[in-house]
């Protein structure tokens, strides 16, 4: 058992001094500070004025268009369209409105130097379809309040008949989404790691001396059992520096700022209220949802699918020689499960209670993606508890079985040496007694 731990201490300090885990592990939390700030940023800082010039020679527009945005209308009178000089007076662009039928209008053109930005397109035709609309309304004789008051906007409260908690689909979406792409990238990251550093070994033939004072099977599970410690403290720090980012953001931008960044870009357009309104609910829906549960299932699920697959492939690891393009044709059985899992896990956040997500959620290949695709649905609402404790206990038990099975292939691929090793060959050694 010591001799195991001394391997658990070498491959995690090792690998936490090098200089890659210090960038990668600064990198994520930079990586999502700036997507909180550099949004607040470009939405709040000055925005350029944009003077666009109109001539209207139905008359059904003057003095209709709002100036918003940092866009400014100038109506002219007495002008031509088609000699106009608008960029030499300093305007954006001209728009033209001919002496439209209101009925069948047609003929509105807008005239710019380059494409205009998207938020200038819009907001030019919502102008137009509303101005429209509401002269249409007039001449048939409609009331515009009876017509708003017979318009059907109701809110409907989605929840769970077994928690009576309120639910939002695209929350649970987007937290079960980014839940199991990550446990994805961790089986891949740190089980190629686990493969890189068997080979590096094998090859420069540290593994026989290191296996003359222990054991193979020893040595791989230190191996693995390092490394594990090494994602699970990257984890760990990734959680405590964005929780840090988003307590000292407000200290740095206030809440009227935060108020106005959300104001712009994709909130433009007079859709203000009910994108706030949109926002505010999924800050409740957030707050409402079981974190507790659902972190200590990520750290379940990242550990369990990283010990599962990482045994599978140190095995790979032991069964490459000098070549190293061996391994590309030896990963494929084992990184196919994985990507058949994040396949599965993209439909089930879309279907969390369908037969595909079910058995996806409960066989260990997938499981740690899947699963977490479908419990910020809710628990035990989408899934009972039943179905998760299953999905645990035989991730457990695959991950004991897959230990196994790479302990046998292990003690004998790391001492084989030039010769090339076929998957048909490796099993054979599963049924022979050590």
């Amino acid at each position: 058992m010591n001799k195991v731990l001394l391997i658990i201490k070498r491959e995690f300090t090792t690998r936490v001094r090098k200089r890659s885990f210090l960038v990668i592990t600064l990198l994520m939390p930079l990586l999502f500070a700036a997507l909180l700030i550099i949004p607040i940023l470009v939405a709040t800082s000055s925005k350029d004025t944009k003077r666009i010039a109109v001539i209207d020679e139905s008359h059904l527009f003057f003095n209709h268009f709002p100036d918003d945005n940092g866009i400014y209308y100038k109506y002219l009178e007495n002008t031509r369209a088609d000699t106009f000089k608008y960029e030499e007076y300093g305007y954006s662009g001209l728009l033209y409105i001919p002496d439209i039928d209101i009925k069948r209008p047609s003929g509105i053109t807008y005239y710019s130097s380059g494409q205009p930005g998207i938020s200038v397109e819009k907001g030019i035709t919502r102008h137009i379809n509303d101005i429209i609309e509401e002269k249409r309304l007039e001449e048939s004789g409609i009331d515009r309040s009876k017509l708003n008051a017979a318009k059907s906007d109701i809110s409907i409260d989605f929840k769970s008949s077994t928690d009576g908690k309120k639910g939002n689909s695209a929350v649970a979406y987007g937290v079960g989404y980014a839940s199991g792409f990550i446990i994805y990238i961790i089986l891949m990251f740190f089980g190629m790691a686990v493969m890189r550093g068997v080979m590096e070994e094998k090859v420069s033939r540290i593994a026989e001396v290191m296996i003359s004072s222990v054991k193979p099977f020893q040595l791989m599970m230190g191996k693995i059992i390092g490394i594990a410690g090494v994602g699970l403290l990257q984890f760990l720090i990734w959680v405590a520096l964005i929780i840090c980012i988003q307590l000292v953001l407000p200290l740095f931008f206030s809440a009227d700022t935060i108020h106005a960044a959300s104001q712009g870009g994709m909130m433009q357009g007079g859709g203000n209220t009910a994108a706030i309104e949109a926002f505010e609910k999924i800050q409740y829906v957030l707050g409402s949802i079981n974190w507790t549960l659902v972190i200590g299932c990520f750290v379940f699920y990242f550990l369990g699918g990283y010990l599962f697959y990482s045994a599978l492939f140190a095995a790979v690891g032991s069964l490459v020689n000098e070549d190293p393009t061996d391994a590309q044709s030896l990963t494929f059985p084992v990184t196919l499960p994985i990507i058949i899992g994040i396949m599965v896990m993209i439909s089930a956040v879309n279907n969390p209670d369908s037969t595909l997500a079910f058995w996806g959620s409960i066989i260990p290949f997938t499981s740690p993606m899947v699963m977490m695709a479908r419990l910020p649905y809710g628990v035990p609402g989408t899934v009972p508890y039943w179905q998760l404790i299953l999905s645990m206990v035989l991730l457990i038990l695959g991950f004991l079985g897959t230990t196994w099975v790479a302990g046998k292939i292990y003690r004998t691929g790391i001492l084989m040496y030039g010769k090339k090793i076929t998957w048909k060959e490796a099993l054979k050694w599963i049924g022979k007694r050590n």
